[in-house]
């Protein structure tokens, strides 16, 4: 027999209770909306009723007032009062429950957009620290060593002996070395994307594909000019490519007295330092991965 332990049962517990904690405001919302949902029929059902409710205060005022000569004038006051008293206690017990599960709703949904909201901060916080330690960290590489020897460290470029063959001015062929400078084809910064086939203005011939990003870019940069501030997401949606949670968040920022970045936007077409956006440029590629030389968070930088 399997002895019953303790610590795993209140490990479930609390991992249990973790997992709901992370979902609640997607189990909030959905509350929300299907107790607004029920709160609407609620309603709808308690004024069928209502007609109901009226009719009875209309008669009851009616028999009042075809025996109002029995009472006197502080006794029909006191009377009148306690109809219409009863007619608003029973309007209120039709609608309350409605009432009250409307309130609840909202207050449900208003709580996960404020959880939400926070964890949102909290991110964005963790994010501008992890990126200003490392620009400083490059600023640092820089003033001591250069751009030039930061810019091989950040794409990871070497340098690589190659052959090529030439033709002489006699007309025979030469097989020359030199040496050419080639970036690692794996580091691409994480706001990388495909430019390939199913985004927009895609095609089968790279000439035109180039055409189109070139026109994109320019567009982006001319927009990014004119509002100040350019989401990446915004760029994504220029191309036809799916948006991320990043995008919601990085971007550029324009200022043209104090620039934050290049104040323009780059799509990272011609790094002529990676082969394959060559052979793009060239016309011999028709896809190529997109590296955008985004600010950073640009609510931070506002």
């Amino acid at each position: 027999m399997k002895k019953f332990n303790m610590t795993n049962v209140t490990r479930a517990i609390n991992k249990a209770g973790f997992k709901l904690k992370k979902h609640s405001p997607e189990i909030l919302v959905v509350a929300g909306v299907v107790g607004a949902v029920a709160s609407a029929i609620m309603a709808c059902k308690a004024t069928m009723k209502l007609s109901d409710t009226l009719n009875d205060t209309k008669e009851r005022v009616e028999d009042f007032h075809a025996d109002e000569t029995n009472y006197t004038e502080e006794e029909g006051k006191k009377t009148l009062t306690l109809i219409y008293s009863k007619a608003a206690l029973d309007i209120a017990k039709l609608y309350g429950p409605s009432v009250v599960l409307g309130g609840l709703s909202i207050t449900a949904i208003l709580t996960s957009n404020n959880i939400l909201r926070k964890r949102n901060i909290a991110l964005a916080a963790a994010y501008t620290a992890v990126d200003k330690s490392f620009k400083e960290y490059r600023g640092r590489v820089i003033e001591r060593f250069g751009k030039e020897l930061d810019r091989e460290l950040k794409y990871n470029i070497k340098a690589k002996e190659v052959e090529e063959t030439v033709v002489s001015e006699d007309g025979t062929e030469v097989v020359e070395k030199k040496t050419i400078e080639l970036a690692d084809p794996n580091t691409y910064s994480p706001y990388a994307k495909f430019y390939d086939d199913g985004c927009s203005g895609w095609t089968k011939d790279p000439e035109a594909n180039l055409m189109f990003l070139r026109m994109q870019q320019d567009a982006a940069t001319k927009r990014l000019k004119q509002q100040g501030w350019l989401l990446l997401n915004d760029v994504y949606d220029m191309l036809g490519i799916p948006r991320t949670k990043d995008g919601m968040v990085i971007g550029w920022v324009y200022d043209e007295k104090h620039p934050v970045g290049d104040n323009f936007v780059d799509f990272g077409i011609y790094d002529t330092n990676r082969a394959s956006n060559r052979d793009f440029v060239n016309g011999y590629e028709r896809t190529i991965l997109l590296d955008f030389n985004v600010d950073g968070n640009i609510y931070d930088l506002m």
